[in-house]
């Protein structure tokens, strides 16, 4: 009885302490930000989302040199796609691994 009791002395000590050196390391920190310091919108509102359909843009071939120099090639792996149709799932199509479905009818 005498050890549960001197044992719940001590993870109470240890409750207090932890506490203690919380407290202690947030008043080092920076104070939070006031109101007017926050984010904001910005003036035309807020930013919508564009989605598109990419594909890869492959990187040029070299004709008659050695090798492409940086400023030949694309700024990006991939470009706007030709067809923007986004083709949707279909109910009994094949959807996720494991999903048991028959597949096509």
């Amino acid at each position: 009885m005498l050890a549960a009791f001197v044992g719940g002395l001590i993870i109470a000590g240890a409750l207090i302490w932890a506490v203690q050196f919380g407290m202690k390391v947030r008043d080092r920190e920076l104070p939070r930000p006031r109101p007017d310091e926050q984010p904001h919108l910005p003036d035309g509102g807020a930013v919508r989302e564009s989605r598109e359909i990419r594909e890869p843009d492959e990187v040029p071939h070299a004709v008659g040199k050695e090798r492409l120099m940086p400023y030949e090639l694309h700024k990006s792996s991939t470009r706007t796609g030709k067809d923007q149709h986004r083709r949707r799932w279909l109910p009994g199509s094949s959807g996720s691994f494991g999903g048991g479905g028959v597949g096509h009818h």
